[in-house]
Formats: C-alpha cells, sequence, structure tokens
C-alpha cells in the first residue's frame, strides 16, 4: 500500500506546485501509516528527481518515454494507472490544474476510484475517508467522503504549504509500454519576458473601473514593481482591452496566487470562482458595495486613476526606488 502522487516537470524541472504536491502526498501517508511514492514522466534528471525527496516522498518513479514528450490524457493515464497498480496505491493525487483536471476522470474509470476534486485541506478522517473542498465558488465548504478502495484527489493549488523532510528517496527507472499515441506537436510557441498567472505568486488584475486600456500603465507598473503578473477580467479581454490569455475566473484562468490585487473589477460570481483560493485579495472600487469587498481581505473605496499612482509611489519608496 502506497500513496502515489504525480509531479508534472517544466522543461525537466519542478516548480513549487510538484513540491507542494509532494509535502500533502507525505502528510496524508504518514496519516496513513504508509510511504508516499512520486511519479515523475518526462526527461528529469536524477538530481532533480531527488529535490521531490526533501519533501517526504520515499521513493521517485521515474518514466522516461519519447512517445510522452507531449501530455497526452489517454497515454498518461495508462502510465499512471500501471505505476499506481504497481506501488499497490490506494490514493493518487494530483494537481487541480488543467492537467489534472484531464488526467483524474479517465484515471477514476479505469481504477474505478472516487475522485475528492479541488481538496485544500488534508483529509478529515480516514475511516470513513473524508476530504474537504470549497463549494459554491468559496461560500461553502463540503465534506467529502470517498468510499472506493482507490481514492483519487486533487489538490487546488496554493492551499497547502512546503513541508521539507528529507527521507532519502531513492529514485527508480521505470519502462513502460505506449500505445496509441493520439496526440502530434508540430510547434511550440513559448511565451518570454513575462510571468504566467497560473504561476505567479502575486497578481495585479484590472477591471472594466480601469475606463480605458490607454490606463494600463500604472497597473503594469505596480505589477513589475512587485515582480507579478497582470490579468483581467472577463470583461476587458472580450473589449480586447488585454490579451485573453490574461483573463481569470471561472470562463479563464483559475489562479491561487498569495496575493491577487483587483482594482476596477465588481467581483462578479464568475470571476470570484477563479480567484477565490488566493491567500490574500485587496479589492480596489469606487462602489463600496461590489461584490469583490466581500471576497476581499483588504479593501481601498476610490478611483483607480487616483489610487494605482500613489500606490506605486508607496511601493517605490519601500523598496527605496
Amino acid at each position: 500500500m502506497s500513496v502515489l502522487v504525480f509531479t508534472e516537470n517544466w522543461d525537466g524541472k519542478f516548480k513549487k506546485l510538484s513540491f507542494e504536491l509532494a509535502s500533502y502526498a507525505s502528510k496524508v501517508a504518514e496519516m496513513l501509516n504508509t510511504n508516499a511514492v512520486a511519479l515523475s514522466i518526462g526527461n528529469v534528471d536524477e538530481s532533480e528527481l531527488k529535490k521531490l525527496g526533501n519533501y517526504g516522498v520515499k521513493k521517485i518513479v521515474s518514466v522516461n518515454n519519447d512517445a510522452l514528450k507531449g501530455l497526452d490524457n489517454q497515454a498518461y493515464t495508462s502510465v499512471i494507472a500501471e505505476i499506481a497498480q504497481k506501488e499497490g496505491a490506494k490514493v493518487i493525487i494530483l494537481s487541480n490544474n488543467n492537467t489534472g483536471k484531464g488526467l483524474a476522470p479517465r484515471l477514476s474509470v479505469r481504477l474505478k476510484a472516487a475522485i475528492g476534486a479541488g481538496v485544500s485541506q488534508l483529509p478529515l478522517s480516514i475511516s470513513p475517508f473524508t476530504v474537504y473542498k470549497k463549494a459554491f465558488s468559496g461560500n461553502a465548504f463540503a465534506h467529502l467522503e470517498l468510499k472506493t478502495d482507490v481514492k483519487i484527489i486533487t489538490l487546488a493549488q496554493n492551499s497547502f504549504e512546503l513541508i521539507e523532510s528529507a527521507n532519502g528517496a531513492s529514485v527508480e527507472n521505470v519502462s513502460v509500454n505506449v500505445d496509441g499515441v493520439k496526440t502530434q506537436i508540430k510547434e511550440v510557441q513559448k511565451q518570454t519576458g513575462k510571468i504566467l498567472i497560473t504561476d505567479a505568486e502575486i497578481v495585479v488584475s484590472g477591471g472594466r473601473g480601469m475606463k480605458s486600456p490607454d490606463n494600463w500603465g500604472p497597473l503594469v507598473e505596480l505589477a513589475n514593481l512587485l515582480g507579478a503578473a497582470t490579468a483581467c477580467s472577463r470583461p476587458v479581454s472580450d473589449e480586447g482591452w488585454r490579451s485573453h490569455e490574461e483573463h481569470t475566473g471561472q470562463t479563464g484562468k483559475i489562479i491561487a496566487p498569495n496575493l491577487y490585487i483587483a482594482i476596477g473589477i465588481s467581483g462578479a460570481t464568475q470571476h470570484i470562482a477563479g480567484v477565490s483560493s488566493s491567500k490574500f485579495i485587496v479589492a480596489i472600487n469606487t462602489d463600496k458595495d461590489a461584490p469583490i469587498f466581500g471576497a476581499a481581505q483588504y479593501g481601498i473605496i476610490g478611483d483607480a486613476s487616483k489610487v494605482l499612482p500613489k500606490l506605486v509611489e508607496a511601493v517605490k519608496e519601500a523598496k527605496g526606488k
């Protein structure tokens, strides 16, 4: 019996997300009195793989196959299921990002396993196995009992702290047969020189309260000063003021940064659903009754055109610039 955690890598490197998953899996394994096993798919150096061992996993299984260079949900599901069965995994943990959301349902069908999706805490109980998750766009929570022999958990990003616990993890290179890969990558275009909103610790986002695409300068300057990514609400991207890649919300990117600064965003339910997992939300809006203030820990009632320049100056002064 074990707990298996699927850890993604980006060009052979792990990010905070993978270490968060490893930390979570190791604590779940402790609750079940077993060991956590990390699975990595792709070409990753052994020195990088062993970093996962600093977060409590006892064993790292590395699968490197040219057929798996591109994410193919069907092929990845087959590999994860094979390793899970080999390791006797009773709990499988993935991230609740686009990859995890694509793999978890397929694994559920293949392994006849119940899913606890978007979990944000350790299980409340192991007998019965009960997990905690937010519901209704973060306005409520649910206790979900998973009754199947094998259980799948997708962990909400940035919901669990990194816990360093070196286990002297071993690395095992495993060969698998990969058949029927249908995804073909013909061209790769990577965005450079810009922080991705799904990876950012801080996100500065603007809404229609910015009034015009010409007013975005101070917002971008603030983001640069804070080392943050820039984002926007759906109406802004629909109007063409900002790229759709920056659209956050239920119909855009779902994010969970440490700090989310919402400027001129009223806080529609769909938008809140995409950012409610942020650790701290700061809202700036002229309307004191705007729904965004209900989700924010801190708020400023004021016009963005007046508040932003002062905020930029305050950050510059704090940084000695």
